[in-house]
Formats: C-alpha cells, structure tokens, sequence
C-alpha cells in the first residue's frame, strides 16, 4: 500500500473531524481495516474508491447508524463514537443518504420545518406550517427551492428531492450566525442519479455551503463532482485508505490510477460547469 500523500498543513494544525483507526468487521469481511484521516475545518473533501471500498460504512460510523469493532472518531476535540445519531445532531453533525431520504406526503417546506433544529417539541395539535416559516424559507431558498416551497414533495422530480435532503440536513445543523458553531455536513454521494447539469447545480451547492464554513466530507461515484469541487481527495480501496491529498495530486497517483480511475484518467476542472469525465457510477454498498 502507498504512503498517504502529503496534505494541506491547514489538516494537520487544525483538525475539525479527527478519525483514527477506524475499523469494522462484519464476520471475516474487514469492510474498514484502520482508517485514519482528519478534516480541518470549513474543508471540502471527497471520500472516493470503487465499489465495495468501505465508503458507506465510514459514513454510517462517523453519522451513528453503525458501531465500528475499533477505533476513535473525534469532532471538535469530542469523542463521539457510542453516541447516537439524534446527539451526534445537536453536536452539529449532520448527513444524507444515496437515495434521497424526505417526506413525500409533505411540501417542501413542511419537510424542512419538521427537522428544524431548536425548534420546540411538534405537539399533536400544533401547526407544522407554523414552524418557523421564515427560517424553513430561507433554507428552501438556499436550496434553490424557494419557488417550489409548498409543493407536495412526491411531485417532485430526483433532483429536487435530492436539494431538499441536503435543505433538511442543514436545517438539522447550527444556524451559520449561531456564534460559529461548528458543523459537519456527511453527503453520501449528493449527485447520485443526477443528470450533468444536475450534477454541476448540486456541487456548486455543496461548494457553497462549504464557503459559509460548514466542515463537508463526501462520497461520490462521479469524478465530475470530485475534481474541481473537493480541497482534498482520500481513496479508500478494500476498506484502508490508499491516498490523501490534493485532487491533483491523487489524479496522478499510480495505484489509485490502475485500480480504480484508469490510467487514461484526466482531472477536468469543473467550473464553470461540471466536467464531461465519464462517471464511475454504482452504490457502494459496503
């Protein structure tokens, strides 16, 4: 296995997201064999490999919904392994899933209003639209669905509903002018299932959330919404991390090249649109 490759000194002064040794172990499948890796604060990185790597399993520990065999996760200094999902919430870690997970029965903004962070306990007789419209609003509208605010969500085409998770998951999340507190947005593959353009409207999302210093760590099967987007890039290859470092740098990185982007791989800048690279699309369901 390489070494990892040399990172931005910013990881290594000031670590938001600190993971080490991560491992899990389903019978005599090591799905994540000691993982190791930080993420500094307000960074926008991608967790890629191919299918089967581990990917979602380091999502699922890092989020709550699995319990790894070994190792530490710390965000912000705080252990929070062994806590569950609804606390590792409040801490300010936050995620979404490959396939969109909303309320379809619900608008647009009643999705949003349901999962608002701070808001008072939802009693049977109370209002769901009377949930802190204005912030549910400007949330949506950050989505770019403020025009689609009071939609029913299953008349929604894919990609909407993929902007709404992401508009759910950040309401779950301190507000930006809440005295800075910091938060940690886990996106499982946000442009899975997305046409190009769709692609290049999410990722420019993802970017722009990240610019309002919400520390993002993402999965994706799309090298279009890797390179040019991600400040940093890990590859995870049957289950260990194979290299870390800048998106150009792993671009040219022999082993991630033969085994998994090909060696006729070209990193294409993604703005002002989202790339044309051919995407290694597939859920990695391990």
């Amino acid at each position: 296995m390489s070494q990892p490759m040399p990172v931005r000194a910013s990881v290594a002064l000031s670590p938001a997201l600190q993971v080490r040794g991560l491992s899990k172990h389903f019978g005599g499948v090591r799905a994540l064999d000691g993982v190791d890796f930080d993420v500094a604060s307000g960074q926008c990185v991608a967790l890629i490999g191919p299918n089967g790597a581990g990917k979602s399993t380091c999502f699922a520990c890092l989020a709550g919904q699995q319990v790894p065999t070994a190792g530490r996760v710390l965000w912000q200094g705080q252990p929070i392994l062994g806590k569950p999902p609804a606390e590792r919430q409040r801490l300010g870690v936050a995620r979404t899933f490959q396939v969109a997970q909303t309320f379809e029965a619900l608008t647009v903004l009643q999705n949003i209003q349901l999962v608002l962070r701070d808001a008072a306990p939802l009693a049977w007789w109370d209002r769901l639209s009377q949930r802190q419209p204005e912030r549910a609003m400007h949330l949506a509208a950050q989505a770019g669905l403020q025009a689609l605010a009071h939609a029913t969500v299953a008349d929604l085409p894919y990609g909407d509903k993929k902007r709404l998770e992401l508009a759910m998951a950040l309401a779950g999340l301190p507000p930006s002018d809440a005295n800075q507190k910091p938060a940690l947005l886990l996106l499982d593959e946000p442009a899975a299932g997305l046409a190009l353009a769709e692609r290049a409207d999410m990722m420019a999302l993802v970017r722009q959330v990240a610019s309002q210093g919400v520390t993002v760590l993402y999965t994706e099967h799309n090298m279009d919404a890797v390179f040019g987007v991600a400040d940093r890039v890990l590859v995870l290859m049957q289950g260990r991390l194979v290299a870390d470092g800048l998106p150009e740098a792993v671009a040219q990185d022999p082993q991630v090249l033969q085994h998994y982007l090909g060696t006729d791989f070209i990193a294409r800048p993604a703005t002002p649109a989202i790339a044309t690279q051919p995407s290694n699309q597939g859920a990695d369901h391990v």
